[in-house]
């Protein structure tokens, strides 16, 4: 065995934690999982970290409030040989989208951003954009929208917005590549560059995984008069000791983020997480923000408990509710397992992914589960009738990150005993 190997080895079973822990700790068995249950996420990272498919990683877990599991495994940077620590710090990626919904929902509970405003009352070239029909020969017609891009599609992603470089819809060519906006520039030119592009859909007609949060976040910026992250920083993450989670990892704590390998297990391709090293000129609610896995799990117990941890009230829970439920009506084309394969049966509410139904998806869950992840490897998912909560760290920026996904899920579920 390589000195590497061994030392990923030896820090799985350790299970090295080196910051205080988020949440009251319990027993498995007092919290209804089985000790040989969770060894089998133990046994399932040791053999992925031994394959050289994924440098390490960090789980935990939370039932009924309190903490069963939280471990790390392996290394957080392998060409630095250091280890992956429980507070490890993870480029969050699409799961800033959940944190940037609440904030934008605190303001509509102090009713300044109801979900019916049209998004051209923020920014008005969006009112201008017109919807690309693609015709047979691939070319474009362009037509007027039918109803206004409203607030409400922008946390559905039913904005008629997308991402570039996904599926054959031509107008998604159009736009920039990835899930993530432009390092250049800033929010008002990334603004003025997307609305000179077509919609790829009639607002309000069909679920497409889009640029929709980074949206959100700017007419946060408008509303509050304050950068995304510093609004989120007073009324979300400091209220809830998120101490490590930001949008810019101040220089002191850079050495705590967790780097992938250099190479895409499964292609053989050079592979990197752009933001670790060249960060953007904004702060995107779509995808841009950092954080430990002990922080978001804090802020997805908040989620659980309808709103509240420890006393500090971030939404009510009618609100949290209303969040967690399906905003897909019959009207609406539902994609949302176009992007996330293992959840057929699942709607989407305002930032989470919503289980629909028992049957259909690829993993076990309940209906009302909701969930959504990260493109650089990381995962989120809260069961509310089962009062559980897990959050999954790793940096596995390639296709790889979807396979850790649908297991964890699987190991979770199956180290359940009641």
């Amino acid at each position: 065995m390589s000195r590497i190997a061994a030392l990923a080895a030896s820090l799985v079973i350790a299970g090295v934690a080196s910051a205080q822990t988020p949440l009251p700790s319990t027993t498995a068995a007092a919290a209804g999982f089985s000790a040989d249950g969770l060894a089998r996420i133990d046994n399932f990272f040791e053999r992925e970290i031994k394959a050289d498919r994924v440098p390490g990683a960090v789980i935990a877990i939370a039932r009924d409030g309190k903490l069963v599991h939280f471990k790390a495994y392996g290394l957080r940077d392998k060409s630095a040989k250091l280890p992956m620590t429980t507070d490890t710090i993870f480029g969050l990626a699409s799961m800033t989208k959940i944190m940037a919904t609440v904030g934008a929902l605190k303001l509509t509970e102090d009713g300044k951003l109801p979900l019916r405003a049209p998004l051209s009352d923020y920014f008005p070239a969006f009112g201008q954009m017109k919807v690309g029909v693609a015709q047979p020969d691939g070319s474009l017609v362009l037509e007027d929208q039918k109803r206004p891009i409203l607030i409400h599609d922008l946390m559905r992603h039913t904005s008629g917005l997308t991402y570039g470089g996904r599926g054959d819809n031509p107008v998604a060519k159009l736009y920039p590549a990835g899930a993530t906006p432009p390092l250049e520039g800033g929010i008002d030119a990334f603004i003025e560059r997307i609305t000179k592009l077509p919609l790829a859909h009639q607002p309000g007609t069909v679920f497409e995984y889009s640029f929709s949060v980074d949206v959100l976040g700017a007419v946060v910026e408008k509303l509050t008069g304050e950068r995304l992250g510093q609004y989120l920083q007073k009324t979300v993450w400091q209220p809830l000791g998120m101490k490590d989670t930001s949008f810019a990892v101040p220089k002191e704590k850079q050495a705590r983020l967790a780097h992938p390998l250099d190479k895409d297990p499964l292609t053989g391709k050079p592979q990197e997480i752009t933001f670790l090293t060249r960060p953007p000129q904004f702060d995107c609610g779509g995808g841009c923000s950092f954080g430990t896995m002990g922080d978001y799990l804090r802020f997805g117990q908040m989620l659980a408990n309808g709103g509240v941890l420890d006393g500090k009230r971030i939404l009510s829970p009618q609100v949290v509710a209303w969040m967690t439920s399906n905003h897909l009506g019959p009207e609406i084309l539902n994609r949302v397992a176009v992007v996330e394969p293992h959840r057929a049966g699942y709607g989407f509410g305002l930032g989470v992914a919503v289980r629909m139904q028992p049957g259909l998806a690829a993993i076990p869950g309940s209906v009302g589960e909701y969930t959504w992840n990260g493109a650089y490897g990381t995962a989120f998912f809260a069961d509310p009738s089962q009062k559980l909560v897990v959050v999954v760290g790793t940096a596995a920026p390639g296709e790889l990150r979807k396979y850790y996904r649908e297991q964890v899920q699987d190991l979770v579920y199956g180290a359940m005993t009641r």
